[in-house]
């Protein structure tokens, strides 16, 4: 049986197998720091590969650079221990609902999230904290650095503590540690989209300059779309020294330019009243167009005198030109569509049919508050959902519902479970806002958020955390939206929360030198006491790249739990002890895959009976232990 070691995906070798695909002889072996034998891409001979002429050494390029680029870039590739436990009493439907929502380290969760969700997320919105200079960001990734640490880090200072540099680069610190917050996360999120994917991300004056740039390096220039501009307020602040901010920015982004394709926005009242039907066409609505275009194209066939059925004859106005040629007008006036008017006897204009133009509007780079909404009716919606005394100090630039949902209706399809992900999910809006235009639109969009468990910016006993408060207003927004509405069992507003945390395994490598007898003794299972074998299962999900929404059941097979994943599609038991009778109960479902506990046979003889009872009664069945 192969053994599952439990590890989010190392991205690093993984890229560095798609060099070696590309250029097999730019991968040479190396040592790495145990002395073992490894892959490694020798960066002079890539770089000689891409280039049409000698590389002599570095070559400056237009790019954006920072101290810590490279250790975000490392961060975003590193492999780690860790795993994503379930919390059933804070979920809402587990076994049933499609949603997740996850606790813990955005950066630890997206690297969870690679496997599984891989190519499968189609929009991602995202309203990350905003570079306020603050001297440090929550998000553990042990970035953030003093001011002498940064002026070290980047030049500044020399060996001998000496300033190199005359003029002090007050802030750039700040903009490194959130350009370093940032790089990694927004890395791994555009490995999730699908091709015809794309990410919205909010951002303020401060950072949009920067994280343009960054996205530009990530996504590729040519995969920008636009950067929206939001009208964020309805009443500009008085007290303004020099101008009032009424607005934030949304860079858009395809994973491919080519492949997305927006949706149309409704048409408006006003666009619509512009029709009418005053001669009863039974085509329908129509609006009366000019009959002429600029002559600056036109072909002689364009100029001539007009003769209309009531016998008046016109010309084209001066520099201007028939629309059609002769023939195409007379075919025209003989298909109706042609007006002269109530009289018949006005100058001719063409009948454009509500039917013939687009069933709606695309959308415009600025969206006023009129349409989307501001963050007054944002904090009047989070009111709405909870009810807690600090709400002026909680969240003071949240984000309407109305806002996101205009992104939803662009760029996802109601009807193909389309994945929506935000993992700075902050008080919940996104799923809030994926529940308010299900309901509406009858679709069946999907949710995955994640949020750390921060603690709140002000004193409010029943939340103590954000990602308590988020989960929160995630449960009732799917009570409120189906009260009355339609039933829990039609419209999935639930979620299946998980929370981040240390691998279930026990990491039993231990230096030779360490290994006392009494060591040993305790390393006997390889699996931690606390963990539950709901917790292996979701570990095990996430190490073979399945969803871990997938249907769960649980049934007694022999005196031992036995998880049922997705129809039999893989069969789990992590009991200490495994019988012949379970083996076999489990080998006769003929599931894809199945999966024991390593310490779970009481001998090697009883592992590969095992093995020799799936290979008898369920060949194709993929055996492994963990």
């Amino acid at each position: 049986m192969e053994k599952r070691y439990l590890h989010s995906p190392d991205l690093t070798a993984r890229n560095v197998e798609r060099i070696a695909e590309l250029f097999p002889s730019v991968v040479v072996e190396a040592h790495d720091a145990d002395g073992s034998v490894t892959a490694s891409v020798d960066f002079d001979l890539l770089r000689q590969e891409l280039s049409d002429h000698i590389v002599e050494g570095p070559q400056e390029r237009y790019q954006l650079d920072w101290p810590g680029k490279r250790a975000a870039t490392f961060a975003a590739n590193a492999p780690i221990a860790k795993t994503l436990r379930p919390m059933r009493e804070e979920s809402v439907n587990f076994d049933t609902t499609k949603n997740l929502f996850i606790e813990g380290d955005n950066l630890d969760a997206l690297k969870l999230l690679q496997e599984s969700y891989l190519g499968k997320v189609k929009m991602i919105y995202i309203d990350p904290p905003y570079n306020t200079g603050g001297d440090a960001f929550v998000y553990p990734d042990d970035y953030s650095r003093t001011n002498e640490e940064y002026l070290a880090f980047s030049g500044q200072i020399g060996e001998s503590g000496v300033r190199l540099e005359s003029n002090s680069e007050s802030n750039g610190r700040f903009h490194s540690d959130w350009l370093t917050m940032m790089y990694p996360r927004l890395k791994l999120a555009r490995n999730l989209l699908t091709e015809d994917g794309v990410i919205f991300v909010s951002i303020d004056d401060n950072e949009s300059g920067p994280l343009k740039s960054m996205l530009d390096e990530i996504f590729g220039a040519s995969n920008f779309l636009t950067t929206v501009v939001w009208q964020k307020v309805y009443s500009p602040m008085n007290s303004a020294t020099q101008f009032a901010s009424v607005h934030d920015y949304i860079h858009v982004y395809a994973r491919s330019g080519t492949r997305w394709e927006s949706n149309l926005l409704p048409r408006t009242a006003e666009q619509d009243q512009a029709y009418k039907n005053p001669d009863n066409d039974s085509r329908g609505r129509w609006k009366a167009e000019n009959a002429t275009a600029a002559a600056g194209h036109a072909t002689p066939s364009q100029f001539y005198a007009l003769t209309t059925p009531a016998g008046n004859v016109f010309t084209p106005p001066p520099g201007r030109a028939w629309l059609y040629t002769e023939p195409r007008y007379q075919e025209m006036v003989r298909d109706n569509r042609v007006w002269f008017g109530e009289s018949g006897q006005g100058r001719p204009a063409i009948k454009r049919f509500m039917s013939e133009v687009k069933q709606g509007r695309v959308a415009q780079t600025l969206w006023p508050y009129t349409e989307v909404g501001h963050n007054q009716d944002a904090k009047k919606e989070l009111l709405a959902r909870i009810n807690f005394g600090a709400s002026d100090v909680v969240f003071s630039t949240p984000k309407p519902t109305k806002l996101i949902r205009r992104m939803l209706h662009l760029a996802t399809n109601p009807q193909s479970e389309d994945i929506v992900l935000d993992f700075f999910a902050g008080s919940g809006t996104t799923a809030d806002a994926v529940i308010q235009q299900n309901l509406h639109d009858g679709g069946n969009r999907r949710f995955i958020l994640v949020q750390l468990d921060e603690p709140m910016g002000a004193p409010e006993g029943s939340f103590p955390t954000i990602s308590s408060l988020a989960m929160e207003r995630v449960r009732r927004a799917g009570q409120i939206s189906t009260d009355g509405v339609m039933t829990a069992e039609a419209f999935d507003v639930g979620f299946r929360a998980l929370r981040v945390d240390t691998s279930s395994k026990i990491d039993v490598l231990r230096p030779a030198e360490t290994s006392t007898q009494g060591l040993l003794a305790l390393l006997e299972t390889s699996i931690k006491a606390d963990r539950t074998g709901e917790d292996l299962l979701l570990q095990v999900l996430l190490d073979w790249g399945l969803e871990p929404t997938v249907p769960i059941a649980s049934e007694d097979i022999d005196g031992c739990e036995v998880f049922a994943v997705d129809d039999d599609a893989l069969l789990a038991c992590f009991a200490e002890t495994v019988t012949p009778a379970v083996v076999m109960a489990l080998a006769v479902r003929e599931p894809l895959r199945v999966v024991f506990r390593d310490d779970a046979f009481e001998s090697d003889a009883a592992r590969i009976n095992a093995e020799q009872i799936f290979k008898e009664i369920s060949p194709s069945t993929e055996v492994r232990t963990i």
